[in-house]
């Protein structure tokens, strides 16, 4: 579908492109101003990409994201990608959401079912971390 939509066969409100990436608003928002940014050429998920694409779509990100906020009077953004089918990957061409927030609720949709101010058991994470960067060292060599 997002491949169709780069190519302009699928309808959508583009609200940005450049040679690598390009930026449509989401059919489906989570907050108004919700969009989406892609990049052109077709990669399934954030473990697919290339690096030079990742970059590209995160720098457009920014990019948009400055300027919701500031023609919507957004009090924030949140920035989302979601990677595989159990975490809520429903389209398999990399994107960005890009989810303008605001304290007006009528204006914002989006409700987290993770609570950030719970803390989590130190020693857990602890070893958590741990296994992450043995993880990442072993990339490395």
């Amino acid at each position: 579908m997002f491949c169709g939509i780069v190519a302009g066969d699928v309808p959508s409100v583009k609200v940005a492109e450049d040679e690598t990436t390009c930026a449509f608003m989401d059919i489906n928002p989570a907050s108004d101003g919700h969009l989406l940014v892609v990049p052109k050429r077709h990669s399934k998920d954030l473990f697919e990409i290339p690096a030079d694409d990742l970059t590209a779509v995160t720098l457009a990100a920014q990019r948009v994201a400055k300027a919701a906020a500031g023609a919507f009077g957004a009090d924030g953004v949140n920035l989302l990608n979601c990677c595989g089918a159990d975490a809520w990957q429903s389209v398999f061409h990399f994107h960005l959401h890009v989810i303008p927030r605001y304290t007006d609720k009528a204006k914002d949709r989006l409700v987290l079912p993770w609570k950030p101010e719970v803390p989590g058991d130190a020693e857990a994470i602890a070893i958590l971390g741990g296994r992450i960067s043995a993880a990442v060292a072993s990339q490395q060599t």
